[in-house]
């Protein structure tokens, strides 16, 4: 029997051991969020009156860009890409197929509370943010995997039986799907066992909003994060460039790499390994994949080759390159009409803000929302492949281009309006850091009703945000 901890051990990070599905609770003192807006409101007087309420945000972002500004916000939606075709994803889709789960899986950890070294809960975590190594045989990497998966892994060490057992379920669901495709030969180099997990309750839940769900009671993580679009097929992005070139799949377009020595395309013939028990996306489709591709963020950051042009449109396509339109996440247009503020989150712009927004029905629910008070766009400290050259009246000027596009099939007869909505009724506040090498003129912003406010950088880089940050940032947007 695995040694139980104390009580005071358990304080203030997980709730009692004798179900996976209670509430995320919190005994002893709860912690303050970073960001606690004044609410201001006047007395019989006319003077105001400040009480802290915290706000209701929506967040658009991608996984590492809004993974160092998630702690800023309280009581937020998060709302994520479900397109990434890298990392540790790209070998799950080749195989298995389904959704991208990596950036969720990384926001799930983020956000789990914290808890000191010892707990049940930071050992939780070690287990769902871990790894398989990457630079050894591929039969090493089986071997850890398999230590795992039977539950002998030092990395099970601290966790209850009962929350050992609901993990290990799914990670033996999932080994058992792969071994259903043994012919494709999965590598579990750089494997993520939050990944594996994941995808192995969506498989079994046929639901990814399921799996997320099960992920935040394990971990007792009261974070809301949704992604962009519910569906159990693979979502492949497409960019069209300037010059009529096109891009396909979110690697090739925000940082390719060569192929590791693992490389393989499916058959486009082969029938397809997916589950067609999704009626809301359209995206049931057998699709090309490239195996296990391994990426650093420090090697995005370092630069790739230039494009040959910009990019002038993102759009969706199955599996035969034919543009699709999916349905978003019907909460995800809930909570734009319920929430006080929505934020564009800095990050890769083309290929984790743009996949959120190139969608039927997004725009009107930005541009017509009666409680949205701020939409606030976070500008990144620098430019990238996917923007290089860019000004940031070119990030406003696009966005708003996204967003005023058509995203369905097109109507026939007098039915076939479109709305064009003004900039200032997506975006209404520019932050921009005093250290960005990207152009900002504040004039022409404030022609086209964008609002700019400019910040000192995190302590430990200038040129990037942090939650303090955003914090203050959106503390001066909303407080007055």
């Amino acid at each position: 029997m695995p040694h139980s901890p104390s009580r005071e051990a358990r304080r203030g990070d997980e709730s009692p051991s004798s179900s996976v599905f209670d509430l995320p609770v919190q005994s002893g003192p709860p912690t303050r969020p970073v960001l606690q807006r004044l609410r201001t409101t006047p007395d019989a007087d006319g003077n105001h009156l400040h009480s802290e309420s915290p706000p209701r945000f929506v967040v658009i972002s991608g996984g590492t860009g809004g993974n160092a500004i998630c702690n800023a916000f309280d009581h937020a939606c998060f709302v994520l890409p479900v397109s990434d075709d890298g990392g540790s994803s790209s070998e799950i889709i080749r195989v298995l197929g389904g959704p991208s789960i990596g950036d969720i899986r990384s926001r799930l950890v983020r956000l789990i509370p914290p808890a000191p070294p010892s707990s049940v809960l930071s050992a939780i975590r070690d287990i769902l943010s871990y790894r398989l190594p990457a630079n050894v045989s591929e039969r090493e990497a089986r071997d850890e995997w398999r230590d795992i998966v039977e539950g002998h892994s030092p990395l099970w060490a601290g966790i209850p039986n009962d929350r050992k057992e609901t993990i290990r379920g799914f990670l033996v669901h999932f080994e058992g799907e792969v071994l259903k495709r043994a012919h494709k030969n999965f590598s579990f180099l750089n494997g993520s066992i939050g990944n594996y997990f994941l995808s192995g309750a969506q498989m079994f839940f046929r639901s990814l909003p399921s799996a997320i769900f099960l992920f935040s009671s394990i971990t007792n993580s009261q974070a809301n994060i949704l992604p962009v679009i519910v569906t159990n097929h693979t979502v492949t992005i497409a960019t069209e460039l300037e010059n009529g070139s096109r891009l396909v799949g979110q690697c090739e377009i925000s940082h390719p790499v060569n192929p590791s020595v693992s490389f393989e395309e499916d058959n486009p013939c082969e029938p397809c390994d997916s589950n067609l028990f999704s009626p809301l996306d359209g995206m049931a489709s057998p699709v090309p994949h490239r195996s296990n591709v391994m990426y650093r963020q420090d090697d995005k950051e370092r630069g790739c080759e230039a494009l040959e042009s910009r990019i002038c449109r993102l759009y969706y396509i199955n599996a035969y390159g034919y543009e699709v339109h999916p349905t978003p996440n019907p909460e995800y247009i809930k909570n734009l009409s319920t929430a006080e503020a929505l934020v564009y989150s800095c990050g890769s712009f083309w290929t984790s803000i743009v996949p959120c927004l190139a969608l039927r029905g997004v725009a009107s629910a930005i541009a017509r929302s009666r409680f949205l008070r701020a939409k606030i766009f976070l500008l990144n400290g620098r430019n990238d492949r996917e923007t290089d050259g860019y000004t940031a009246v070119d990030y406003v000027r696009t966005l708003a281009s996204v967003l005023n596009s058509p995203y369905q099939k097109p109507l026939h007869g007098l039915g076939n309006a479109q709305t064009i909505y003004p900039i200032s009724a997506f975006i209404t506040h520019l932050v921009y850091l005093e250290d960005t090498s990207i152009a900002v003129d504040e004039d022409k912003l404030t022609a086209l009703g964008v609002q700019c406010v400019r910040v000192k950088g995190a302590k430990v880089d200038a040129a990037r945000y942090d939650d303090e940050v955003v914090s203050r940032a959106v503390c001066r947007i909303l407080a007055y």
